[in-house]
């Protein structure tokens, strides 16, 4: 911790904070200069596990008295970074920290790897079709890292895995799984196929097989496609799916959420 540059803020308001407490989401992808790119980490589990991820750190906030604590072994690892402190009266002034446990770090944005490399060796992915909510993306990644999901393949349409409140949600499992979009100039579901994966679309349909079908968890190579909150899956989508598979529900629920979903989902179709 002695290579790290400690500073102390007395105002909310101090621009070296902007990072933290101005900047959008969108601001900090940096679209126009990805190599540019950062994303904020809240929580020490969080940070740690973008560490051990191989993220880079550019800066920390947290509360004064974590530097003898928590923060410790983390800073430890960092080298001459810009830690900057202040007390949490004025930290409560950023919205949101009292979630963080006391600590947040900008880090730079990993650069995403090839999706061909991260499908190359994968039994089951998840297809993620336009996920907008960042809770439910975070919830899916959770559940992902838990059950044997070996990559989580996303359209660009949907939520940034690397917003705050994702990564939060995930309890930082966005980096135990890897991630990569699908392309945007052909279809993704033949695509799939030609990678060698069928291709599962969750959707409550007429013609749809259970869940527990024996020729789903039959399939060496299974592609898992959920859809976005409010419509589920394009119809296109599903017409170019090689099956289309229901969670049976009782009591006259029709759906569950997607977070939910892809929990059952995951548990049913990564059994060997």
């Amino acid at each position: 911790m002695a290579d790290c540059q400690l500073i102390s803020i007395t105002d909310f308001h101090d621009p070296r904070l902007d990072v933290y407490a101005r900047l959008t989401e969108n601001q900090l992808i940096n679209r126009a200069d990805p190599e540019s790119g950062l994303f904020i980490a809240e929580s020490p589990m969080v940070i740690t596990r973008a560490l051990d991820a191989g993220c880079e750190p550019v800066s920390f906030l947290m509360e004064t008295r974590h530097l003898k604590g928590q923060a410790g072994p983390i800073l430890r690892r960092c080298g001459p970074v810009p830690v900057f402190t202040a007390e949490r009266e004025v930290l409560c002034e950023l919205t949101g920290f009292h979630l963080t446990r006391g600590m947040l770090c900008a880090m730079r944005r990993p650069k995403e790897p090839p999706l061909e490399d991260i499908c190359k060796n994968a039994r089951r992915v998840a297809v993620l079709e336009n996920i907008m909510n960042p809770t439910n993306l975070g919830a899916i990644f959770r559940s992902a890292a838990a059950l044997y999901v070996d990559a989580v393949l996303l359209t660009e349409a949907g939520s940034d895995p690397l917003y705050r409140r994702a990564l939060r949600v995930s309890m930082g499992n966005v980096f135990s799984v890897p991630w990569a979009h699908l392309p945007e100039d052909r279809p993704w579901a033949p695509y799939l196929n030609q990678l060698g994966f069928k291709t599962a679309a969750m959707a409550l349909r007429d013609d749809s097989v259970p869940i527990d079908h024996p020729a789903l968890r039959a399939e060496p190579r299974l592609a898992i496609v959920l859809g976005t909150e409010g419509d589920g899956l394009a119809p296109r989508t599903i017409a170019q799916c090689d099956y289309t598979v229901r969670i049976p529900m009782s009591h006259g629920v029709d759906s569950l959420n997607v977070a939910a979903a892809s929990a059952v989902a995951f548990y049913e179709l990564t059994k060997r």
